[in-house]
């Protein structure tokens, strides 16, 4: 099974100009099957009152970075929920480049499993986190490219 390129650069194009992801400075740097990528450059609007990244952003970016990991296996056509989120905060950053990079650890029809770790710019780990994800047929991106997967 191989991604199908015109799909991917389209996910990506999609993703990164959806509200959320813009509102959070957040970007899909890649997607593959059973991996992602995603960068958020740190702003003022991501610090909390101490000066340092909210966990709220953290836990943004695992949540983000476990769900793309993971969908490139479900069934055509369908989308995901996070259903369970945990997550450890190991070092606090104030300002930079945070790299987010989610994999699948287990991919099904219904329920997925994946983790994701965050990085700083010096690629030292800032967070951990897991998340199990549930796939919700018929909900699915409706996207030009119909086929995420080539033949």
């Amino acid at each position: 099974m191989n991604p199908n390129p015109e799909y991917i650069r389209e996910l990506i194009e999609f993703v990164n100009v959806s509200p959320f992801p813009d509102h959070m400075s957040m970007r899909l740097a890649s997607i593959a099957l059973d991996s992602a990528v995603l960068e958020l450059n740190t702003g003022k609007c991501h610090l909390q009152a101490f000066g340092i990244v909210h966990g709220g952003v953290m836990a943004t970016l695992i949540d983000t970075a476990t769900f793309w990991s993971v969908f490139m296996r479900i069934p055509e056509g369908s989308g995901l929920v996070n259903i369970d989120l945990k997550l450890n905060y190991l070092k606090p950053v104030e300002s930079g480049l945070l790299i987010a990079e989610g994999r699948a650890i287990r991919s099904g029809n219904s329920i997925s499993y994946a983790e994701t770790t965050v990085l700083n710019e010096k690629r030292e780990l800032i967070a951990h986190g897991t998340s199990t994800l549930m796939t919700l047929p018929g909900k699915g991106l409706r996207l030009n490219s119909r086929k995420f997967l080539e033949e």
